[in-house]
């Protein structure tokens, strides 16, 4: 039997009807189409479907639908705005930390998180908010790299 749950992804809100078992990767790329969040594992060990939820970091695969109800969910999708990169995306491509782009928009979220936690990480705290998305590609020095530039630049920025 399908559940009538109520998202709000994006600053959008959302009625969608679920059955109890769905994840919300499913619900975010099939019901909603927003494809930014991959899908990797299906077991919470890649990142690649990490989202905002509540303000924390979230493994997508890992959440059922039904208890984001009536939560905040932010996408890759919503991290811009008005048209403008956020410094993390701008750093990303400015420091080549994206290659084959799978693993980017876990990583993109986990860094934000982070740094509006935490707006000056120490390399440490950088590779421990990142450490549950994985990259084949990188090497993560460039990701590192490129979050702590987005750190220095998001300081600089008027408040």
């Amino acid at each position: 039997m399908k559940h009538l749950i109520k998202l709000t992804v994006n600053g959008e809100d959302y009625e969608v009807a679920v059955e109890p078992s769905r994840s919300l990767l499913d619900v975010l790329r099939d019901d909603l189409e927003l494809t930014g969040t991959k899908k990797g594992c299906e077991t919470g060990d890649c990142g690649a479907c990490t989202v905002i939820l509540e303000g924390k970091p979230v493994n997508a695969c890992l959440i059922l639908a039904v208890s984001a109800k009536g939560k905040s969910i932010l996408t890759i999708e919503g991290v811009a705005q008005g048209g403008k990169l956020h410094p993390v995306q701008d750093a990303f491509i400015n420091y080549g930390a994206i290659q084959c782009g799978y693993c980017t928009p876990g990583m993109i979220l986990s860094a934000k998180a982070l740094l509006e936690e935490n707006p000056r990480p120490t390399e440490w705290e950088v590779r421990e908010a990142i450490a549950g998305n994985l990259c084949r590609c990188t090497g993560y020095v460039k990701i590192v790299k490129a979050i702590l530039a987005a750190s220095e630049e998001m300081a600089k920025a008027p408040v």
